[in-house]
């Protein structure tokens, strides 16, 4: 089964950055929405960040509890979105998922996405 791939996720500290990559490109589509959540355990799926491309301009989405923190940004390669996470905090432990495809919706609704990636680790210490 297809699925979009994420990368980047690992161990930091506190204040450190990590870039987060999730590739779709083997989808024979061209996505025109892309979003990353996170899941921490015990806790429901976030969503963080989406970029959707409406007539041409690409829209972005955060979530607050991240927003002056992450950036969304598209790849060069189809169907290739980064996440650039900045100044890290424990609070941002969580495995961060991958999403393609809105059905149409609320963007950080999980329910709406149609592809989802198996997950990338995050784990920030203090």
């Amino acid at each position: 089964q297809v699925q979009p791939v994420e990368s980047g996720g690992g161990s930091v500290q506190a204040g450190e950055s990590l870039r987060l990559t999730c590739d779709a490109s083997t989808y024979s589509t061209t996505f025109n929405s892309m979003a990353w959540f996170r899941q921490a355990p015990g806790k429901e799926r976030e969503g963080i960040a989406a970029m959707v491309t409406v007539n041409g301009e690409d829209l972005t989405y955060y979530a607050g509890s991240v927003s002056g923190r992450v950036t969304i940004s598209k790849g060069n390669a189809k169907n290739t979105v980064y996440l650039q996470m900045n100044n890290l905090e424990p609070a941002d432990t969580a495995t961060y998922y991958c999403a393609a495809r809105s059905r149409g919706g609320i963007w950080n609704t999980p329910q709406i996405w149609a592809y989802w990636g198996q997950g990338t680790q995050v784990t920030v210490s203090s």
